[in-house]
């Protein structure tokens, strides 16, 4: 089964606890704080295998979780990090957040690897809160929380040329007699429901990759027919080869098939019109063919180049294929130019997201919320009176308590974060 998009959830392993300890030893009679810091949790990586064509490993597995790290200890030691949970994927595979549908990863090179979530830091042991004021803290952090998200992946096919036409016109079947590649041929419409690749070698040595589409009808990039969900594999290709029907074997007209077609291209993606596209006028065996190419000709406003083919009987396919490695020779891989930048770097503002925001409960009670604010909980080890105290200071010097006030909270009333409550106290 091909499996070409895929909402899935990941989770980056949280940062090991730091360790609250001192040391004992004989003859040290001020040994001292000698808690160590918790290692880093695992990171997700998404990682290139040009030997994969699908995204069928994630179609039954929807959540990954990397591992934590491990704690500190005592004399001093450091926890161990956690390895990164890397995950194999195709190459021109395209990360998205769900949430916020930020592009994070865009993978098309074997190898090629994209940190996806970031792993927790770990937690800082009581070595590292010496003071001269406080030489003996009982204060210890724990591991900051893994990133967790949801992402949408999505594959695009990375092919040289790209089979696009109405459904039936014989792009299967071209697919099929200029390569090793077996689709599904019958005489209805439809009746290829996900891409096809196939490896192209002419008669002179050369070589390349032809996807061959499913078809497309009108309002495709609206959602209409099946089409739809496959135009995205088009924005790879450094070719078009567009095919018609030209004996009209449907009763259509092939130059309106050949607007309609180019016109969701536009509206899907404009700049798929700017790539070279080459006509292969197909089923040119069949009576009135040669009639119907003729008008075709003259009915057409820019200079294309057209072949005429017959799948069945392979006449003319020779001179086609020809004709696309001759102009895939003419186009670098990267048929997107690459902008020139100067050796500099550019800050941008971006704008940070407030420390904390105050809700009401139904009950009177006030709620705190925010990232910062949550994840300094989290990082706070709540069994110890000193992290506590800690904690309440950096509330205040968030600004937490003035802004409690200026709600109207007054002595005795409930705060709430996240599943903790808390009693506010002028």
């Amino acid at each position: 089964m091909f499996v070409d998009q895929v909402k899935v959830y990941v989770k980056a392993g949280d940062g090991g606890n730091g360790s609250v300890a001192f040391r004992r030893e004989i003859y040290v009679p001020m040994g001292g704080p000698a808690g160590g810091d918790g290692g880093n949790g695992g990171d997700i990586i998404f990682e290139v295998d040009e030997g994969l064509n699908t995204l069928m490993d994630f179609r039954y597995q929807r959540h990954f979780k990397a591992k934590r790290g491990e704690s500190g200890m005592g004399k001093g030691m450091h926890g161990k990090n956690a390895e990164p949970l890397v995950l194999a994927v195709p190459p021109g595979t395209t990360v998205k957040d769900v949430n916020t549908e930020e592009v994070l990863a865009d993978l098309v090179e074997h190898k090629q690897r994209a940190v996806i979530a970031k792993g927790g830091r770990g937690g800082r042991g009581n070595i590292r809160f010496a003071t001269a004021r406080n030489p003996a803290p009982e204060i210890a952090e724990n591991g900051e929380p893994g990133v967790e998200r949801d992402i949408q992946i999505e594959l695009k096919l990375i092919a040289d040329v790209g089979l696009v036409g109405f459904p039936s016109v014989g792009k299967s079947t071209l697919l099929s007699v200029v390569s090793a590649a077996r689709p599904k041929i019958a005489d209805y419409h439809f009746t290829t429901l996900s891409p096809n690749l196939g490896v192209v070698d002419t008669q002179d040595q050369r070589s390349f990759v032809l996807a061959d589409l499913p078809g497309l009808i009108e309002g495709a990039h609206e959602g209409v027919g099946l089409g739809h969900q496959f135009l995205r594999h088009v924005e790879r290709t450094r070719v078009v080869l567009h095919v018609l029907d030209m004996a009209g074997t449907e009763g259509r007209d092939p130059y309106d098939d050949f607007i309609t077609i180019n016109k969701e291209l536009e509206q899907y993606d404009p700049s798929i019109l700017e790539r070279p596209q080459i006509i292969a006028a197909n089923k040119m065996d069949l009576p009135e063919a040669e009639e119907q190419l003729a008008f075709f000709k003259e009915q057409l406003e820019e200079d294309y180049p057209i072949y005429p083919i017959s799948t069945v009987t392979r006449e003319g396919i020779r001179d086609l294929l020809f004709a696309v490695a001759n102009k895939l020779d003419e186009i670098p891989k990267n048929y997107k130019p690459i902008e020139e930048k100067e050796d500099r770097v550019v800050y941008r503002f971006e704008k940070q997201e407030k420390a904390f925001k105050i809700t009401r409960d139904p009950d009177g009670a006030f709620v705190l919320s925010g990232e910062q604010i949550e994840k300094l909980l989290k990082m706070t080890d709540l069994t110890r009176d000193e992290s506590i105290q800690r904690f309440s200071r950096q509330l205040r010097g968030m600004g937490v308590d003035q802004a409690l006030r200026e709600r109207g909270a007054e002595n005795g009333d409930t705060v709430r974060l996240l599943d903790f409550e808390f009693e506010f106290m002028e």
